[in-house]
Order: structure tokens, then C-alpha cells, then sequence
């Protein structure tokens, strides 16, 4: 029998309705309109499309957005300086700033990154939210892996007590994702590149997260009869062909649960963000 097919644009549905309702609590009891800035240095195709695509989703949920293209040859301290002004504006609760940055600041990524104030890093990547989320302290978490489990929870895969394999470390999923699960109680091993018997450890996973980067790299022999698989890879394999890091069709034969790719994870994480963006403004609220 085939397994449920977890469609990402349900579930993000909800997490955007969500983030709306809040939005709106904050602005009619508060007088506060949640605000986002997302800086784009250069010109990266995929990358406008990205920053689109957040703009229209804020102005649809009544959230402020303001973007901010800074030209190519933007300098590292010019890039610094327009972070320092919005870690002082008071109408931005939120801050991102768009990667891929260009080759003369990219090796400066993580300085760059480390600059936004904690309070206003909705992409959840600042050490100091990464160490909020390691030792169980509420902060703002990575999208992708915060959607992931939101989503299990809604369409009641139980976490609690169960078999978890993550495979992939990146600080973007893998790992964010194994702290998420082990907050849930759930039972995590964590798979990469120098993993041996990785095949026989996805086996025993009661939930196999893919996050590795590599087209359907997950085959049905890799996954236990009726378990949750979630796709969290989005990879280009021809110039109108995505697929996952799970060979879904016929890993669908096998699980219980499956997301589908394109149409499953990628859906909730601009849908996270918004949650991420209100979630700054009521701890931004509250903290004044």
C-alpha cells in the first residue's frame, strides 16, 4: 500500500494562517506591525526569486517588508554598516540576509551572519540561537527543520519515544533538525559521508529525514515498512526536473508517510520565516 503523501502547501496553509493571526493580535492590541528587511547583494537569479517570493508572503500576512538590493561590488564593512542600522531600527523585527553573498565577501559569511542582532536572526543561525536551541531555551530556529516538525506534529506522526535518523550534518537542517527531534523526546542518530552501514542504521528509523544533498540517494531498501520520510532535498537533475534526496517513488511503496519533492518541505520554509518574523516582534515586545 502506498504511503500518505505530505503535502507541504496543507501545512503551510496553517503555519502562514498562524503567523497572520498573530500578526494581527500584535497590530490591533499592540500597535505593532511586524516588520522584515532582506538584504540581496548582486544579482543571483534564484536568489530575487527567493526574496520575491518573501516579500509577496509578508504583504499577503500584513507584515512590513522592506528589501534592501545593495550592488555587486557591495564592500564587506558597507554590508556591516546597513546591518548595524536595521540591528537599530526599531520598525524591523527581523532581519535576513540573502546567500549566496558575491565571491569578494562570501569567505566573510559567517562574520556577516554574526553581525544581526540574535533578537532579529529569524533564520535562527546566530550562535547565540544556536545555543538557545542546543540547551532547550526558546529562540528563533532554522525554517526548514522547525517546519519539518511542525509539520509531523499536524499530521500526528508521533515523535515521542520514537526511532529518528538524520542524514546529513549541515547547521542549516541536519543538525538543528537532531535537537528539534531530541527535544521531542525522540531517540536521534545523525548520518554523514563517513558513516558506516548507513543503509542498515535508515533501516531502524521510525522517522528518516534526507537532508544530504544528493538526487534520490535514499532507495526503498533503506527505509523500514511504514516509517515518516521527510525530503528536505531539492536537487536540479534536468532545467525543468526536480527531485529529492529520496527516490520517491519507490520509497512511497515502503513508508508510511512520504513528503513529496518539489511540493513538500520547500513549501513550509517561507512559511516558517513569517512565524519566525512574529515570533521576533512578540519577544521584541515583551523584552521591552
Amino acid at each position: 500500500m502506498s504511503a500518505r503523501i505530505l503535502e507541504g502547501s496543507v501545512f503551510a496553509r496553517q503555519f502562514r494562517d498562524d503567523a497572520g493571526r498573530r500578526a494581527g493580535v500584535l497590530r490591533e492590541t499592540y500597535g505593532i506591525t511586524p516588520g522584515l528587511a532582506v538584504i540581496i547583494v548582486g544579482s543571483n537569479p534564484a536568489s530575487e526569486v527567493y526574496v520575491r517570493n518573501k516579500h509577496k508572503a509578508c504583504e499577503e500576512l500584513g507584515i512590513y517588508s522592506e528589501v534592501i538590493a545593495m550592488p555587486e561590488e557591495t564592500t564587506k564593512e558597507q554590508l556591516l554598516a546597513r546591518i548595524d542600522e536595521l540591528n537599530l531600527n526599531p520598525r524591523i523585527h527581523g532581519i535576513l540576509v540573502q546567500l549566496p553573498l558575491p565571491d569578494q565577501i562570501a569567505a566573510h559569511e559567517a562574520e556577516i551572519l554574526n553581525r544581526i542582532d540574535p533578537a532579529k536572526d529569524v533564520d535562527g543561525f546566530h550562535p547565540v540561537n544556536v545555543g538557545r536551541l542546543v540547551t532547550g531555551e526558546p529562540g528563533l530556529v532554522p525554517c526548514t527543520p522547525a517546519g519539518c516538525i511542525r509539520m509531523l506534529e499536524l499530521a500526528g506522526v508521533p515523535l515521542d519515544g520514537q526511532r529518528a535518523v538524520v542524514i546529513g550534518r549541515s547547521n542549516i537542517v541536519g543538525k538543528p533538525m537532531l535537537h528539534l527531534l531530541l527535544a521531542k523526546n525522540a531517540t536521534v542518530t545523525i548520518c554523514h559521508s563517513h558513516t558506516r552501514n548507513l543503509a542498515s542504521i535508515a533501516r531502524e528509523a521510525d522517522i528518516l529525514v534526507a537532508a544530504v544533498g544528493r538526487p534520490r540517494f535514499v532507495t526503498a531498501d533503506m527505509v523500514k515498512p511504514g516509517a515518516a520520510v521527510v525530503d528536505v532535498g531539492i536537487n536540479r537533475i534536468a532545467p525543468k526536473k526536480l527531485v529529492g534526496d529520496v527516490d520517491f517513488e519507490s520509497v512511497r511503496e515502503v513508508a508510511g508517510a512520504i513528503t513529496p519533492v518539489p511540493g513538500g518541505v520547500g513549501l513550509l520554509t517561507v512559511a516558517m520565516l513569517m512565524q519566525n518574523v512574529v515570533q521576533a516582534a512578540e519577544m521584541q515586545r515583551k523584552k521591552a
